[in-house]
């Protein structure tokens, strides 16, 4: 078996997981890119091992633990992905990347607030020291009604 065959398509596969990578913004399509990346070098594991024809067969033995880490990955991702979502309404990478800049310069640090929190809770002053409006349909709404 030649050698060049496998490693052209796990350069080609490495490479596009790289692009992906670098390129998207959704997170599960990020997780997919480096799904992509890890397949390249599970297939560059089996294709060195049967290349130098190893007894031990350590190149199958580590693409076995890849699959098991790849698994864990996905899982524990998704897992992160889903939880981001309901958190924030959104997974694109670009504005979770600001929401992190944003509380590491001092934003919401040391004022107790809760990011989960509806911004009609009572007590919530948000940014701008001004209490929050009450949200449409609620109890100062129906007190508006009654009157």
């Amino acid at each position: 078996m030649h050698l060049v065959y496998p490693a052209v398509l796990s350069a080609l596969l490495f490479s596009t997981g790289v692009y992906g990578v670098l390129a998207r913004r959704n997170a599960i399509l990020v997780l997919m890119s480096v799904e992509l990346m890890l397949a390249a070098v599970g297939l560059n594991f089996v294709a060195f091992d049967v290349w130098l024809r190893d007894t031990l067969h350590s190149g199958q033995v580590f693409t076995l633990f890849l699959i098991a880490l790849a698994a864990a990955e996905i899982g524990i991702g998704l897992a992160i992905v889903l939880l981001v979502y309901r958190t924030y309404g959104d997974n694109a990478v670009d504005r979770l990347r600001a929401l992190g800049d944003r509380r590491a310069d001092g934003g919401d640090a040391g004022r107790g607030t809760d990011p989960g929190r509806d911004a009609g809770d009572a007590g919530d002053t948000g940014d701008t020291g001004e209490p929050a409006a009450a949200p449409a349909g609620g109890a100062a709404h129906e007190r508006e009604a009654a009157a």
